[in-house]
């Protein structure tokens, strides 16, 4: 890693400045794909991956930013988008929440503001649903909301990376817990937050696409009068107004009344519309049985759905010692439904398993030479139509050597 530091370094000092933003046709991936292409063993994919070393880099849809480059910017900040676009990302995501003035904003959660800005450590903390709990008996914790504040004092805040010390005694400790596989080196500066407005308008002149994810207010709705629907629809606005086609946008929502709404009322943005699926909280949820799932498949299919993203542990399973596509992936495609999935370069190293999102195939993970052998598996059997990441290029390198749109 310490190449890749060495790159963005120079580049980072640019971009915070407020310069320097990726044009369409600037790809620069850094060292990590040729890295875990090293790792892998030896064998066909291998020696593709191999061959196109010396071949440019193609901008894909392939290749979604997760938050931009969360894995190392703060997510969802102008800085995080620009590291998106550089690695080639066709297609950024803006997760939209909205303030106490009911505009929309450019995060995760409506109620992350505690670890992923630095509110606690102003004084607007003050105006937390739930200040800092220093640990004791129990975890350090804290809500800190968009709804709390307004969008100029929601301005006046700076991202970091998405962390909290739950051993945390004091403010300080408890916003210093970033994951030791990420880096806290391009958080130091303070990452500029976004509206969604002005997410739109920086993505566009980074020559990249757009798939924004509704959130789940945290708030009761409706929100002094703002309803569910006037929310959905303030989104979709958003993108009207700034000229951009439907063509362009892939809204996404894990409500499915959200996409449903797209569908009947906004029905050219609706056309491509993402049903992100979580139902693996729900009892007796398997993706290995998926006649099982309600609604069904081809139920969505039948509702106007036309694209559905599970995390991507749902898509795989082991058979005979190998990485196969599930039943889920299977009667996903067998109704007609394009995937997404999310997400990659998200959980570490895949040396002990993998992780959350690798938890259906951890027993044949071992090694950060199989990352490519997973996405390789999710592209060419499952048949995804594009992959989340938090380093796209990992993805882009991938998705241009094989010839992915």
């Amino acid at each position: 890693m310490a190449g890749l530091t060495k790159f963005l370094g120079a580049a980072v000092a640019a971009w915070v400045a407020g310069v320097g933003a990726a044009p369409a046709a600037e790809i620069e991936l850094g060292p990590r794909p040729s890295f875990l292409i090293d790792k892998m063993e030896d064998g066909p994919l291998k020696d593709r991956l191999m061959a196109c070393a010396a071949k440019p880099v193609e901008r894909t849809l392939f290749s979604i930013g997760h938050r931009g480059a969360a894995l190392q910017f703060p997510e969802h900040t102008r800085e995080s988008y620009r590291a998106a676009a550089r690695m080639g990302a066709g297609i950024i995501e803006c997760d939209v929440t909205f303030t106490s003035d009911k505009e929309l904003v450019c995060r995760h959660a409506q109620n992350d503001l505690h670890t992923t800005t630095n509110i606690l450590g102003t004084d607007l903390a003050a105006k937390c649903t739930q200040g800092f709990t220093p640990a004791g008996e129990g975890n350090a914790s804290a809500e800190c909301r968009a709804s709390d504040i307004t969008l100029a004092e929601f301005r006046t805040l700076n991202g970091k990376m998405d962390a909290a010390n739950a051993r945390a005694e004091t403010v300080e400790d408890y916003m210093n817990g970033t994951a030791s596989w990420r880096t806290d080196l391009y958080a130091a500066a303070g990452g500029m937050l976004m509206t969604h407005a002005e997410s739109i308008a920086l993505i566009a002149s980074l020559g990249a696409k757009f798939t924004p994810e509704l959130k789940s207010p945290s708030v009761e709705m409706p929100f002094d009068g703002f309803t569910q629907a006037d929310y959905a629809q303030k989104m979709i606005d958003e993108y009207k107004a700034a000229g951009i086609p439907a063509s362009d946008v892939w809204a996404q929502s894990f409500n499915l009344d959200d996409v449903l709404y797209w569908i009947e009322n906004e029905p050219e943005f609706g056309r491509q519309a993402v049903f992100l699926d979580g139902r693996d909280s729900e009892d007796g949820f398997d993706p290995l049985k998926p006649d099982t799932i309600k609604p069904s498949m081809q139920e969505l299919a039948d509702l106007g759905v036309t694209y559905i993203a599970p995390p991507i542990w749902m898509l795989l399973t082991v058979e005979d010692g190998k990485i196969v596509a599930s039943p889920y992936a299977v009667a996903a495609k067998d109704a007609g439904l394009n995937i997404i999935a999310w997400s990659f370069e998200r959980s570490g190293s895949l040396n002990s398993g993998g992780g959350w999102y690798y938890q259906s195939v951890s027993e044949v993970i071992s090694s950060d030479g199989q990352m490519y052998e997973v996405l390789d598996v999710l592209a060419q059997e499952v048949g995804i139509a594009g992959m989340f990441s938090d380093w796209p290029a990992t993805v882009s390198y991938y998705a241009s050597c094989m010839g992915l749109k």
